[in-house]
């Protein structure tokens, strides 16, 4: 009988104590895992943006306009472009290195408004004729590498590589002759920008571009004007909106 009644008592003591160790457990369990984003995977998407540029033009009087200027004339462009991107994210911890393409349609135009006088092989501001140079940028591309640090969905990256557009350069000597040509030019591309993952799979970002087309050559002008050279560069802001391929796989922090 003692043994039966001891038997009761410990049964009882054990279905007492299963709830309280029960809540133990589900004390003591680990925290929500935090989910955290990954950038790793094949991207691509559209873009568009304002351009100014800025170019010199110098002949071989090296007429100098303004103090020490480094240019016979001067002048600005302005205009949008647009275009698409396509690339690749790695993320390794908290960095992100990237490569990528991209190609835009341009309306980037300017003119110089007749700085440039010149009468036959006489120039300066007190020439008879003034001379009218404008040229139009008509395609951009470029090639680039980049590394960022990611905060979760946040990313500050940086950029730098090789570019290449085709310009359309207009010299009109005024009574004489019309010489418009066209020239392939690369050169170098470099900025920065901010990304932010709106979804697992949608990328908006804001970039600032800098494009450095070097100069390019008229040796032999058909307007009747002296030989010169023309340096092109652009600073631009971009904004771009991406589709990432897959969904973005989600890493456990704890």
């Amino acid at each position: 009988m003692k043994r039966i009644l001891l038997s009761f008592v410990a049964l009882g003591v054990l279905a007492l104590a299963t709830p309280a160790m029960g809540a133990d457990l589900a004390v003591k369990s680990p925290p929500p895992v935090a989910p955290v984003y990954d950038w790793t995977g094949i991207w691509f998407g559209g873009f568009g943006g304002y351009a100014y540029g800025n170019h010199n033009l110098n002949n071989a009087l090296g007429f100098q306009p303004v103090g020490f200027s480094n240019y016979t004339a001067n002048w600005e462009s302005h205009g949008p472009f647009g275009g698409g991107e396509i690339g690749y994210y790695w993320q390794t911890g908290q960095f992100v290195w990237g490569i990528a393409g991209d190609f835009a349609g341009t309306n980037i135009n300017g003119t110089d408004n007749g700085a440039l006088g010149q009468a036959g092989n006489l120039q300066g501001p007190a020439g008879n004729v003034l001379i009218i140079d404008s040229n139009k940028l008509k395609w951009l591309g470029s090639l680039s590498v980049s590394g960022g640090i990611a905060v979760d969905r946040l990313m500050l990256y940086f950029k730098g590589g090789w570019a290449a557009g085709d310009i359309t350069h207009t010299d009109i000597n005024p009574g004489v002759a019309t010489d418009t040509f066209t020239v392939h030019r690369s050169g170098l591309v470099a900025g920065g920008g901010l990304a932010y993952a709106i979804t697992n799979n949608v990328i908006g970002k804001i970039e600032y571009r800098y494009y450095d087309l070097g100069t390019y050559h008229r040796d032999t002008p058909t307007n009747g004007v002296l030989p010169y050279t023309v340096t092109a560069t652009y600073s631009t802001v971009v904004l771009g909106l991406d589709f990432k391929f897959g969904a973005a796989p989600i890493i456990g922090k704890y």
